[in-house]
């Protein structure tokens, strides 16, 4: 099962401060070790929501939203996307995140939906569209 693990941001990250060298060192390590593990398929930070734009949509309106935005704790800091046997293992992957800053931070773990999660709504001919577009994107 593919899982993505969301960071959620926080007063630092949304403020731009950059991770500190012994910060980097842990993150590299640990990201060394899902490589290893065959685990990690996608991961980066991103920059604070003052770099950042929402898009609105009502019904046939788009409304452009400029950064920053409100309530810290509903954004994010970066992601990474793994490929794990259960939610259990990446649970137990999640707990070995670094925080060598000890401050109090929080990361969400949500499941990626697979074809079969669509039943009979994902046709054979949408799933050979949609394995051509995944083909295309991945050999890009």
């Amino acid at each position: 099962m593919r899982v993505m693990v969301l960071i959620k941001a926080t007063e630092q990250t949304e403020a731009g401060a950059m991770p500190t060298q012994e910060e980097l060192e842990a993150m590299t390590a640990y990201n060394e070790e899902l490589v290893k593990a065959g685990i990690l398929l996608a991961g980066d930070g991103l920059h604070p929501s003052s770099k950042g734009v929402r898009i609105e949509f009502s019904g046939t309106e788009r409304k452009v939203i400029d950064g920053p935005f409100a309530e810290t704790k509903e954004l994010l800091a970066g992601y990474w996307v793994w490929q794990v046997r259960s939610m259990d293992e990446a649970i137990e992957w999640a707990k070995r995140i670094p925080n060598p800053t000890g401050e109090h931070s929080v990361v969400e773990l949500r499941p990626i939906f697979e074809a079969e999660d669509f039943g009979d709504a994902l046709t054979p001919e949408l799933q050979e569209r949609e394995e051509k577009m995944r083909e295309q994107v991945e050999g890009a």
